[in-house]
């Protein structure tokens, strides 16, 4: 990446920390099957086995870890192999949510995207054996923060998506969660599937006990490992950033989706009246920002929002909202640059 470029897209990837490229290349060394019976796969499978203890403990979790190519996989794992004979989410889930469960029910949600439980037609659940419930901890592209201690797990199983919060919250108590590396500073095509019981699920045979075949990805382990603990609590100076950042907007003619929903200080989306989420994302580009429109999975097709449809933006609003998320390394003097182009472009837009 160019020395003179913001990069402002850290909900879709944020760049690999030290501690983890180091960890990764000392994992490249380690090149034996972990699960080969020799010596050298017993290595290697000490060291994994190791791994996935401390990424338990970084989290704070107590329960399974099943390693997988991303959060992505993670998910359509929980959702489409658990013991569970209905699927409720909402629509305001990432895609990847979205794609494994066509047939699930959906909950409506709130002028901030919020989840409404109550929203579920009456006797939905009666009758039915294990649902599962699927909701997002952090929305991917409004930053909202699903209040999951009040949504409760009377309803059946709880399974969250925590691809944006893990590394930065605290883990929800669920019965499932899907996490992926990159989003907290560790390698892409890794992720987890934190499980408190592997009786939830049915096996498919392979590796990780069972539970999802293929030789494991040791040095995307180690590194994955190494980012979690490597973290640090930036969030206090990006929640700074951020209302630094919200005020400004507002002050220059924008709106700030979900302005009094408790949002993550990471990740921000802004509305500029006026000028399409396509023109904007060119325009800063050509100024050296990165941003996005949406989520990076959907966003090369710059297709409408399905969160902020569901939030019941029309579609010209809704095609006017560009994402901008902070990581470690954000500064005041990024939020200015990334300020002085937005207000200019608002300028000429209203001109």
């Amino acid at each position: 990446m160019a020395a003179d470029r913001l990069y402002l897209d850290h909900a879709a990837t944020t760049p690999m920390l030290a501690e983890a490229k180091a960890a990764m290349i000392e994992g490249l060394e380690r090149w034996a099957n972990p699960s080969s019976p020799h010596g050298d796969g017993r290595a290697a499978r000490a060291a994994l086995e190791d791994a996935r203890r401390r990424i338990a403990g970084a989290l704070g979790w107590d329960g399974h870890v099943i390693f997988t190519s991303g959060a992505s996989e993670a998910i359509a794992i929980g959702l489409t192999r658990a013991k569970a004979k209905c699927v409720l989410t909402s629509p305001v889930e990432h895609d990847a949510v979205l794609r494994v469960t066509p047939l699930a029910e959906r909950m409506a949600v709130d002028a901030d995207g919020i989840v409404d439980t109550a929203s579920l037609p009456p006797g939905l659940v009666e009758g039915r054996s294990s649902p599962i419930l699927a909701i997002q901890h952090v929305n991917n592209e409004t930053g909202v923060i699903q209040p999951l201690d009040r949504i409760g797990r009377d309803t059946g199983l709880l399974f969250v998506d925590c691809a944006q919060s893990a590394g930065k919250l605290p883990l929800p108590d669920a019965d499932m969660i899907a996490i992926g590396a990159h989003k907290f500073g560790g390698p892409p095509g890794m992720g987890a599937l934190l499980i408190r019981d592997l009786a939830l699920l049915e096996p498919s045979g392979g590796q990780e006990q069972g539970y999802r075949a293929g030789t494991e990805n040791l040095p995307g382990i180690l590194a994955m490992a190494a980012a979690l603990e490597a973290r640090g609590d930036w969030l206090p100076a990006a929640r700074q950033l951020r209302a630094r950042l919200d005020a400004g907007i507002e002050g220059a003619g924008g709106q700030v989706i979900a302005r009094n929903a408790s949002r993550i200080a990471s990740i921000a989306s802004y509305r500029m009246p006026g000028l399409s989420a396509r023109a904007q994302l060119i325009q800063f580009d050509l100024a050296g920002i990165s941003v996005s429109a949406g989520s990076a999975c959907s966003s090369g097709s710059l297709k409408t929002s399905h969160v902020l449809r569901a939030m019941d933006y029309d579609e010209t609003a809704a095609g006017e909202v560009v994402r901008v998320s902070f990581g470690p390394t954000t500064g005041e003097a990024d939020i200015d640059r990334f300020l002085m182009q937005w207000t200019a472009m608002a300028e000429r837009a209203r001109s």
